[in-house]
């Protein structure tokens, strides 16, 4: 584990801007979903890349396999946002949906559009309204499947990763008498940690 890089002030503001963040991005899912979504307390932990998927099941008991969404986001602060969930919840989202031909291709393909737009929804508003409260515009890459049924270690590989340390920044998202829950992580590089801890304190100085 490295050394912490965020003082606990930091931590603590980034927190909180996450969990502003996290209601504009409920409130667009529930709108989307036309349900109600019950969200989590956001978690912030710097992690080795290597430590990461041990780091993300401990968060959130996640041990099935998943899918996953990644989407990377640059401006001064830059990383990639990563939006997983269990594999075996992902047709819970179907049931929200009418569905004409239930058991059919036209559901396999339903479920992989609604992970792309449930993905979309989290990341455009969590990741914008975190940076947008830190002074900074995010420009977004166009969204990618890292894989379904796959592992969380499947998910963070750290010969592919340009980065050995990482500040996780976790969110769950979970339907109302559903299964379904959706984990939102923001993964920065060093540098961009930096430039983070630096947006805090000043932050921190106009409070």
């Amino acid at each position: 584990m490295p050394e912490p890089v965020l003082t606990e002030d930091q931590r603590d503001a980034l927190q909180e801007v996450a969990n502003l963040a996290m209601g504009q991005a409920a409130t667009r899912l529930a709108v989307l979903l036309d349900t109600f979504i019950e969200l989590s307390v956001p978690r912030v932990r710097v992690v080795d890349v290597s430590e990461a998927a041990e780091a993300l099941r401990e968060m959130t008991g996640i041990e099935d396999a998943v899918t996953a969404v990644r989407q990377g986001f640059r401006s001064e602060i830059r990383g990639e946002a990563l939006v997983i969930c269990r594999s075996g919840e992902v047709s819970d989202l179907c049931s929200l949906v009418q569905d004409p031909y239930a058991k059919s291709a036209y559901e396999a393909t339903s479920e992989e559009e609604l992970v792309f737009d449930v993905a979309n929804v989290l990341t455009g508003a969590c990741v914008s309204s975190i940076l947008d409260q830190l002074g900074r515009q995010p420009v977004f890459s166009p969204p990618g499947l890292l894989g379904e049924s796959i592992s969380l270690e499947e998910v963070f590989q750290p010969n592919v990763l340009a980065w050995e340390v990482a500040l996780l920044i976790e969110v769950n998202f979970a339907l109302e008498d559903q299964r379904f829950r959706a984990h939102l992580v923001m993964l920065m590089a060093e540098e961009s940690i930096r430039h983070m801890s630096e947006a805090l304190d000043a932050l921190l100085s106009s409070l």
